[in-house]
């Protein structure tokens, strides 16, 4: 059966790939399980060695991903240089602190005893990523994996198989070892067979809370980890004593990049009712300085979401939010290459909102965010968590002891403050509530990537 990725640009097939068949999952299950055996016993500082080579060959491959990137899932090309140094910072990272958070824990003395802890590799690593970040999301799993001794088999999102082969091409360049990493292009069935299939010892998931779960039913029947990132309607506050062009020039992108289309992108701002008529008329100004067309042209700044179902559902929300009481305050025909029936959708903020509505509820996943008055942190609070989800959130102001404070009440995975829309290598990604579980990044990664191994030797008898 053959896979077709759809380009958003024009409609047309841009890639088709064959989809594995029975016999190739199982070759590829019982190759990843030998080549796991010898690569476990390979030094952490021989795998680094290897792994720094892959981020050089990926570096070299820049502006090819750029094109990429562009016409499989629709990011403007200007932006595709930033997912391969994203890609890049979090690969380097990953490796360079792995020696420390691999290494033998040491649980004090006892006399006549040696005792410690040693992590070791789970095994086989089946990394299901999404196309959103395509890059980006597939290296949180797949770099700190190897590094950990484990091997990783990688499906990557039909919208982006090619992400998957560049990864392939790069470690072959770097010399990993045959079989420490494949990739299958899999239907949904033959994913959930893969991940019920006792080769794999963990499974790494990025998408939809509904492939989230379908990933859990999955894996119910065995005792694996799985790691799960799912969705997010994430919320920012603007405080009373914020630097308010700062906010909206950082929440405006936060909201907008990537077409909307971040599980960490900005959708729900409360504002003050001391800043809420300045903040609305700033973003409203800065929106309509965005140019909609094609990701190919080096002067977009907002490209097409990834297909034009998605778009559908992107207006149907705003229909239904628009329903219910919210306001328009920019009209899609201001952005000509908007159009019903494609994939190319303006930018839009809801006014006049609450939380009856999808844009302060659901997950849009699209250039949509809804603004709501408030009249005092604990009424931000208040709503920051009325949410279903709870991946980041995010707060501008001036107080650095406010904003401590707040984090500390707000239900979310990463609290940040002046700033949104970001993973930083060094702190751990994870989500609560409907945002998923597991973690990706920082020391703590490795711990999800590993299994604690106890030593207790008796030296004198």
């Amino acid at each position: 059966m053959l896979q077709r990725t759809i380009s958003p640009i024009d409609g047309s097939v841009h890639v088709e790939r064959e989809l594995a068949s029975g016999r190739t999952i199982d070759e590829t299950l019982d190759r990843a399980r030998r080549a796991q055996r010898d690569w476990r016993r390979v030094p952490v500082e021989s795998r680094a060695a290897i792994l720094n080579r892959f981020c050089d060959a990926f570096e070299r491959r820049r502006d090819v991903v750029a094109q990429e990137l562009a016409w499989q899932m629709g990011r403007p090309v200007r932006y595709g240089p930033n997912e391969v140094r994203g890609t890049l910072e979090r690969a380097r990272h990953m490796i360079a602190i792995a020696p420390g958070a691999l290494a033998d824990i040491d649980v004090g003395p006892k006399e006549g005893f040696r005792r410690f802890l040693r992590r070791e590799p789970v095994g086989v690593v089946f990394t299901v990523a999404a196309w959103n970040y395509p890059y980006l999301i597939a290296v949180n799993s797949v770099v700190p994996a190897l590094m950990a001794g484990n091997v990783v088999v990688l499906k990557h999102s039909a919208q982006t198989p090619l992400c998957a082969e560049t990864f392939d091409a790069c470690f072959r360049e770097a010399g990993l070892p045959d079989g420490c990493f494949q990739v299958l292009h899999l239907s949904h069935d033959d994913t959930n067979r893969v991940v019920g299939d006792p080769r794999v010892d963990f499974v790494a998931f990025t998408g939809s809370v509904a492939g989230g779960r379908a990933i859990q039913r999955a894996a119910s029947t065995r005792f694996i980890g799985t790691g799960l990132e799912l969705g997010g309607c994430d919320p920012a506050y603007v405080r009373h004593d914020a630097n308010l062009p700062h906010a909206v020039e950082n929440l405006v992108d936060g909201a907008y990049f990537n077409s909307g289309q971040s599980c960490c992108g900005i959708q729900r701002v409360y504002v003050h009712e001391h800043l809420y008529e300045s903040f609305v008329e700033r973003w409203i100004q800065l929106t309509r300085n965005y140019t909609l067309g094609s990701p190919l042209d080096t002067e977009t700044t907002l490209g097409p979401v990834v297909r034009t179902a998605a778009a559908d559902e992107i207006r149907r929300q705003v229909a239904a939010s628009v329903s219910l009481g919210a306001r328009c305050p920019i009209a899609e025909n201001e952005f000509e290459a908007s159009r019903a029936g494609t994939p190319y959708v303006a930018p839009q903020v809801l006014l006049d909102v609450d939380h009856t509505m999808p844009v302060m509820c659901d997950e849009i996943f699209g250039p949509v965010a809804g603004i709501m008055k408030v009249r005092s942190d604990q009424e931000a609070i208040a709503f920051m968590n009325d949410s279903a989800f709870g991946l980041t959130a995010a707060i501008w102001t001036e107080d650095l002891d406010a904003a401590l404070a707040i984090g500390d009440e707000v239900q979310t995975g990463t609290w940040f403050m002046n700033r949104c829309d970001y993973l930083d290598p060094a702190l751990a990604w994870v989500g609560v509530k409907d945002s998923g579980r597991g973690c990706t990044l920082s020391a703590l990664g490795y711990e999800h990537l590993t299994r604690p191994k106890s030593f207790h030797l008796r030296v004198r008898t």
